[in-house]
């Protein structure tokens, strides 16, 4: 009887599954056009699956080997059941490798079941607490029906009574695997995922690249949304990457915004956008809420609004403006979803169609048109606070070496200091620099971050047509959100220039012998790594590199590295000031006490003023670039 109705069984849990993937993938198709290359990305998708996001899965060992065995051990197996059991394929060889690798499943399975009887936090509950029972349903049915096929045990092994029970234990785990992985399980995200991994937005990030530069609207194409206003207004393949969300919560337990109480937690607003995807609402969430709001208030549909101009939507706006950008989210997710990317695009259509920027965000926009920088100061005054320095002009020089990119830190007190420091280092290494002077615009960054496509363009252009009548190798600036967008988002504007981080800088400068530091004869240093400079360009090494040099000693924080916690100053999120329990400059501080430092390094003015602003007692804060200058003047070599 078994010989019957397996097959049945598997050719009809492979036709559902097709049907289902056939209804998954006409609502990814509600949304707009995004060219792939087809053939070039599934070619791509294995390589991509078991080294590109293997290298994520990796960094928790425990759950890199479990889905190893799970997951490997799961498409081995299937592939195996159907020429066993689908086909009859009367093969010994096939039968005991479906025997492994159900074995090797099963193996696996009981990992994912050890991981579910006390859950961290951050994993959703739910449906996926039954997903270890359906993968052992699966490997154990399949490993005991075949045993018969591969010659162990005789075949008329068993009354009905066992046929029976084999028969639930693969119906359920058919039923899960194979039917769930299309119509919405705990398992669709294997089929989404694979595909999101082919067909990804930014294939620039597979094969150890990189890609983080917001992508630019078109604001000639009258027909093109200006952001997204509902779910049909994202890129299929961003819809599709919303499928692919495996709830796990590592982007959660990074979120800056979600740990100070603040009303974001990137899971749940990934999951809404499923739930927006497919219509409905969100009260099957089964993870963490959004601190302060129930689950069960949020709907909508394909070709609803997003955020609501009445009633509630699938998102609430403070949700979005909660952002910081710091990109901790994607870093983390196993199946690398640009988090970013979507609460960037939602923030364009509120900015740029509703005017509907929160609390100083409209201000900061109308300073950005009317002054070029985000706090209204006097153009003309830039340069007021290197007076005595005599500091080349672009328009005087006509051509220099290094274009020095001040920043809107020029207008900042505090952060002319660290300016000043990294003068005095460039002109101890005899670099040739000059500064555009008052012919500099701000860069666009808060702009961009804020939804307002259209003012980032005109600074951005604007910058371009100035930089257009100078000769310059590089630019180099302390500000790592200016040398993000500079070198990375200039680009799709017509402006290709080699830029430079200042730390990035200054080693090169070390490295060759150019500059030579004394020891550092202080206490206890720690560095704080800027989002933008590390998880947006990878920079991590240098500044480290720096302060080693000049015989510093760093002491780790627990959060450093790609994993380094924001300080909350980027996104515009101090402009738009969503209130939560606690103060993400805070939190970051917190960390700095706990390695007993004294000194913390920085490398960003916005980095520096956040965490200046935590109430004292604290530690010290410097950029790298002041620390260094201070080291020049004890030294014999540069006094």
């Amino acid at each position: 009887m078994l010989n019957l109705v397996l097959p049945l069984l598997i050719g009809v849990a492979l036709l559902l599954a097709v049907i289902g993937a056939v209804r998954r993938i006409r609502l990814w198709r509600n949304g707009r056009p995004s060219p792939v290359a087809l053939m070039a990305g599934l070619a791509a998708m294995p390589r991509r699956y078991l080294v590109d996001l293997h290298h994520v899965v990796g960094r928790d060992k425990y759950i890199s080997n479990t889905h190893v065995a799970t997951a490997g051990g799961f498409v081995l197996a299937a592939v195996l059941a159907i020429l066993v059991h689908g086909l009859q394929l009367d093969s010994r060889i096939l039968a005991w490798g479906l025997l492994l690798a159900t074995a090797v499943m099963f193996c696996g399975a009981v990992f994912v079941a050890r991981r579910r009887i006390d859950p961290p936090a951050r994993l959703s509950k739910g449906p996926w607490m039954r997903l270890p029972k359906s993968l052992l349903a699966f490997a154990s049915g399949f490993f005991l029906l075949t045993l018969p096929v591969a010659g162990l045990v005789p075949a008329q092994l068993g009354g009905m009574l066992v046929g029976l029970l084999l028969l639930a234990l693969v119906i359920w785990g058919l039923g899960e695997l194979f039917f769930g992985m299309t119509w919405g399980g705990p398992m669709k995200h294997a089929f989404a995922g694979a595909l999101h991994l082919a067909f990804h937005r930014r294939p620039e990030r597979f094969g150890g690249g990189r890609s983080t530069g917001l992508k630019p609207l078109n604001l000639d194409d009258s027909n093109a949304p200006l952001g997204v206003e509902k779910p049909a207004d994202f890129t299929w393949n961003q819809l599709l990457g919303f499928d692919a969300c495996v709830q796990c919560g590592r982007c959660e337990a990074m979120c800056p915004a979600f740990a100070a109480g603040q009303p974001l937690n990137p899971k749940k607003l990934i999951q809404d956008m499923v739930v927006g995807l497919a219509g409905g609402n969100d009260a099957a969430y089964a993870g963490s809420p959004y601190p302060g709001k129930a689950v069960g208030e949020h709907q909508g549909n394909p070709f609803s609004a997003i955020i609501a101009r009445e009633g509630q939507g699938l998102v609430d706006a403070e949700t979005l403006w909660s952002c910081t950008t710091c990109r901790a989210c994607v870093e983390e997710c196993p199946m690398m979803i640009e988090h970013v990317d979507a609460i960037v695009d939602m923030r364009r259509h509120l900015t740029l169609e509703r005017g509907q920027t929160p609390n100083k965000g409209a201000e900061v926009i109308e300073n950005l048109i009317a002054t070029d920088n985000p706090n209204g100061f006097d153009p003309q005054s830039r340069m007021h606070w290197a007076a005595d320095l005599a500091l080349p002009v672009l328009a005087e020089v006509k051509r220099t070496d290094v274009l020095l990119w001040l920043g809107d830190g020029a207008f900042d007190m505090r952060n002319q200091r660290s300016l000043r420091a990294l003068v005095k280092l460039l002109r101890a290494a005899n670099v040739d620099f000059a500064v555009l002077g008052n012919e500099e615009r701000d860069s666009g960054d808060v702009a961009r971050r804020l939804g307002d496509e259209a003012t980032f363009q005109s600074l951005a252009k604007r910058n371009i047509a100035t930089l257009d009548q100078y000769s310059f190798r590089s630019i180099v600036t302390c500000d790592p959100h200016s040398f993000h967008v500079l070198k990375n988002e200039y680009g799709d504007l017509g402006g290709q220039y080699v830029v430079y981080h200042h730390t990035t800088y200054l080693n090169q400068l070390r490295q060759v012998g150019k500059l030579q530091f004394s020891q550092y004869k202080g206490g206890r240093v720690t560095y704080h790594d800027p989002c933008y400079l590390g998880r947006y360009n990878g920079e991590y090494q240098a500044p480290r590199d720096l302060l080693a040099a000049a015989g510093v000693t760093v002491v780790e924080m627990e959060r450093s590295g790609f994993r380094s916690r924001c300080c909350g100053g980027g996104g515009g999120a101090p402009i738009t000031d969503i209130p939560g329990q606690q103060r993400i400059p805070d939190m970051r501080m917190a960390d700095i006490r706990e390695t007993g430092a004294d000194l913390v390094a920085v490398g960003c003015p916005q980095c520096t003023a956040m965490l200046e602003g935590v109430v004292e007692p604290r530690a010290e804060v410097l950029d790298i670039a002041e620390i260094l200058a201070n080291a020049l003047q004890e030294s014999e070599v540069h006094s």
